[in-house]
């Protein structure tokens, strides 16, 4: 049986199709998020079906997770991110006791008991500070691409301490920095130290390894040296980290909805 995971998430919508014989990913798409949410999740999800000459009707069933799971027509039901970050890392990452999700206006701590169920969490869904979108505006103020903030960050000699923790006043901060001749390779290298400490001050000092690096953020090099240097753990990126959220939403899909139709 074939299976959906769709992540409406703040910045991009991912889907993910599962095939349960063996539980392996047979599709996977993804596009920017924008204001007819609906019709761009509608249209990716028929785009991924012909790509990979799959039937729509060859789909048991379909789950929506994310900021904007609520406006997925297309969705049987709805799953929080939570509950699908945790499965989908589970899946790729048995053994992780702790998730970092780092998305485009959001970011989250899991803690994870023995059998991969969610113990507790801490999420930041109310300032961009400690998001992807924080570094969004880095790199529209400093003129350079979003995947390039993590080359030059590997440059800094001397990061570049950066005390405010709303985006609004951080971009001014980064404007004086700027007008005082910091380099740009240190002023990035001081924001993702920023975002990495302002995660460490939502976690508190419990978290267990394994540390798993999801979210599109995960995908921006010198990041998880940055978390890895301010929590004082080693960290591991998984695989596909901005597909965990779909990944899981498809897992639980196929488990919830099997039992329905048996």
């Amino acid at each position: 049986m074939i299976y959906a995971g769709i992540d409406a998430g703040s910045r991009a919508i991912k889907i993910v199709f599962i095939d349960t014989e063996n539980m392996q990913v047979i599709a996977k798409g993804l596009t920017d998020q924008g204001v007819a949410q609906d019709k761009l999740t509608s249209q990716l999800y028929q785009n991924v079906l012909n790509e990979n000459s799959i039937n729509r009707r060859d789909v048991a069933a379909v789950v929506a997770t994310g900021y904007g799971r609520g406006a997925v027509s297309i969705a049987d039901t709805t799953i929080t991110e939570i509950t699908c970050h945790a499965a989908g890392v589970c899946r790729l990452v048995p053994e992780a006791k702790t998730i970092i999700d780092i998305g485009g206006q959001d970011s989250k701590l899991l803690r994870l008991d023995g059998g991969g169920k969610v113990r507790d969490f801490a999420m930041n869904d109310r300032c961009a500070a400690g998001t992807g979108r924080f570094l969004e505006v880095v790199a529209q103020r400093l003129g350079v691409e979003l995947d390039s903030l993590g080359k030059l960050a590997a440059e800094s000699r001397s990061p570049a301490a950066i005390s405010s923790m709303c985006v609004v006043f951080a971009e001014t901060e980064i404007t004086g920095l700027l007008a005082d001749g910091k380099a740009m390779e240190d002023i990035v290298a001081g924001v993702q130290a920023a975002i990495a400490n302002r995660i460490v001050s939502m976690a508190g000092r419990n978290i267990n390894s394994p540390v798993i690096f999801t979210g599109g953020v995960a995908m921006v090099s010198g990041m998880e040296s940055a978390l890895e240097s301010a929590l004082g753990k080693s960290i591991t990126v998984s695989p596909d980290p901005q597909m965990t959220g779909a990944l899981g939403a498809a897992i639980l899909a196929s488990k919830r909805f099997s039992k329905v139709k048996t």
